[in-house]
């Protein structure tokens, strides 16, 4: 089980269900609506503080361990998945380049990104390379000034704004992972050109899309990992993004199971509450039970993930079973609000997308499936 929090990880845990409650959950429908990301929403959580969560003190965050940024992500996904989606990508190249660039490098972005000026991403993917990491295209050539690097990403969160960009490139063409260096790039320096954002069936608030690299040169200094050791690191993170991929769909569950319970009590049907009828009430036991099987596959992850053990299985167990806990007991949440579910005042369609698409981001389902294959079978 996750270790207690301690009181300066609770007030902010606390503060973070206020944002989600006073601003996400109001905002979201329309941040849709306008299909856009929430720059004013991540600035306002700029502000408590949750742009900062792994951020160490001395860049001006507030220092706390992986389990806190597990948790946070299943307060405010359940809220919005697409909103807190955004944020946490930002977060995340904050904390990377806190920790990993040298100073002068992360002085030029980290105070911009824990004060929500400027959107970070993670550009991984590529339309040929989505699941099969290794198989990345983007070439980083070595020229007199440093590095040149071309080619094209897509489908990255936040890549409709972000321009503060962990990017991972081919050093060596027909190495596959062994070549892969990591980098950042500066979204506002030639040769970097931005994609419009995809029009998708929802979720716009995530910001995904796409950008080429056109002669983009990196300095020596920006290069955050060499090939060799730029692919191990990206697994390492991928399983911290499973699992808190995994807690936000436990969010949404529990926010949709919440609104639910209330709605038994105040909606009647041939004379009772709709609690009183015993297949409504089973319904609702189904998704209360799964939801509490799905975060304790979260807090193994978090513990495996906080204690520095391997997480591979944990955290691909984790993120199959809540992305689809929660396309099941949404949908069945969902019926069991009759047509007042479809109301746009609750959560139930946007969770049902932000489900969806948690199925496909950091790894399918399918892929979720054949890694832990392989890593149950006997050694």
């Amino acid at each position: 089980m996750n270790k207690p929090a301690t009181t300066a990880e609770a007030e902010l845990l606390a503060r973070a269900a206020d944002f989600a409650r006073e601003v996400v959950a109001p905002g979201a429908a329309r941040w849709e609506a306008e299909r856009r990301i929430a720059r004013e929403a991540i600035e306002a959580a700029a502000v408590v503080g949750l742009t900062g969560v792994e951020v160490p003190p001395d860049w001006g965050g507030l220092g706390f361990g992986y389990g806190v940024k597990a948790r946070l992500a299943e307060v405010l996904g359940a809220a919005d998945f697409a909103f807190t989606m955004s944020l946490i990508n930002t977060h995340n190249v904050a904390a990377k380049l806190a920790r990993e660039a040298p100073a002068a490098l992360a002085q030029r972005f980290v105070p911009d990104l824990l004060a929500g000026r400027r959107l970070g991403c993670t550009a991984l993917t590529e339309r040929s390379a989505g699941s099969d990491f290794g198989a990345i295209r983007t070439e980083a050539t070595r020229v007199a000034q440093g590095w040149r690097i071309d080619g094209a990403k897509a489908w990255i969160t936040n890549a409709a704004e972000a321009d503060v960009i962990v990017l991972y490139a081919q050093t060596e063409v027909g190495s596959g992972s062994r070549g892969i260096a990591c980098f950042v790039i500066d979204g506002r320096r030639e040769g970097f050109v931005r994609e419009p954002a995809y029009a998708l069936a929802g979720q716009h608030a995530i910001g995904t899309g796409g950008f080429l690299l056109e002669g983009y040169l990196a300095q020596d200094d920006e290069m955050l990992q060499p090939a060799g050791k730029a692919f191990k690191s990206a697994l390492l993170s991928i399983n911290g993004a499973r699992t808190y991929i995994a807690a936000m769909c436990n969010g949404m569950v529990g926010e949709a199971l919440r609104v639910a319970l209330a709605h038994g009590d105040a909606r009647s049907s041939f004379g009772r509450p709709l609690a009183g009828h015993q297949g409504w009430r089973w319904r609702l036991a189904e998704a209360s039970t799964a939801l509490a099987a799905g975060r304790l596959l979260v807090a193994e992850a978090t513990r495996r993930i906080e204690a520095g053990e391997d997480a591979q299985l944990a955290a691909a167990q984790a993120k199959l079973y809540c992305a689809r806990m929660a396309e099941r007991h949404l949908a069945a949440l969902t019926q069991a609000m009759g047509a007042e579910g479809l109301r746009q005042e609750h959560p139930f369609g946007r969770h049902l997308a932000g489900a969806r698409v948690a199925a496909f981001v950091d790894g399918s389902s399918e892929m979720q499936l054949e890694r832990i294959a392989a890593l149950i079978r006997p050694k």
